[in-house]
């Protein structure tokens, strides 16, 4: 019998499934950084946590009076896991002090990308959170095979075009599901 090499998915998004119980992912689309043999790290693409870019501005340059446009930009809880710090998913192309690159993507977690979107100069499209999801080596593969979570490619428009009301669903869509029809709960409209 041959051994099957484990399918990884990076640069996935996992869109989570109608019964998910843990409040942390229940009605989540998560973009997944990484995935490998030692874990997974993702961040929540669809839930904002209320705060804008000239609220965290506001903190990082208290004598600067953030431009009009950060009050437009909204600041996403992007997992349970350090949700002081800050992740700012972007397109592929402009490095800044700590920017991991992930192919057409880049992940960037120094304030200069921050200060650099304020004025005008970072990345046109970008996802800012705080905090990101994280599991431990199998942990995510476990939840596959308990059906908590659909996957597909990762999609561009979808984690940067989309407004984030319309990601999850539009995530699903790309499968070609519709998830109001896998609601675990029978009898309600």
């Amino acid at each position: 019998m041959k051994d099957a090499s484990p399918s990884y998915l990076k640069h996935h998004l996992l869109i989570a499934m109608p019964h998910m119980a843990d409040p942390h992912f229940a009605q989540t689309v998560i973009y997944l950084v990484e995935h490998n043999e030692q874990g997974a790290m993702g961040l929540v693409i669809n839930r904002p946590n209320g705060l804008n870019l000239a609220d965290v501005l506001e903190q990082l340059r208290p004598d600067e009076e953030p431009p009009e446009r950060c009050l437009s930009l909204p600041i996403f809880s992007g997992g349970p896991v350090q949700t002081d710090r800050g992740f700012v998913l972007h397109p592929a192309g402009r490095q800044f002090q700590a920017t991991l690159a992930l192919g057409e993507l880049g992940l960037s977690t120094s304030q200069d990308v921050l200060f650099a979107i304020a004025d005008g100069s970072g990345p046109e499209k970008h996802l800012i959170t705080l905090g990101y999801a994280g599991w431990d080596a199998g942990q995510l593969e476990a939840e596959l095979a308990d059906n908590a979570w659909l996957t597909c490619p990762a999609d561009n428009a979808i984690l940067f075009d989309l407004p984030f009301d319309q990601r999850l669903n539009a995530a699903a869509a790309r499968l070609g599901v519709n998830l109001s029809l896998l609601t675990s709960q029978a009898g309600h409209a």
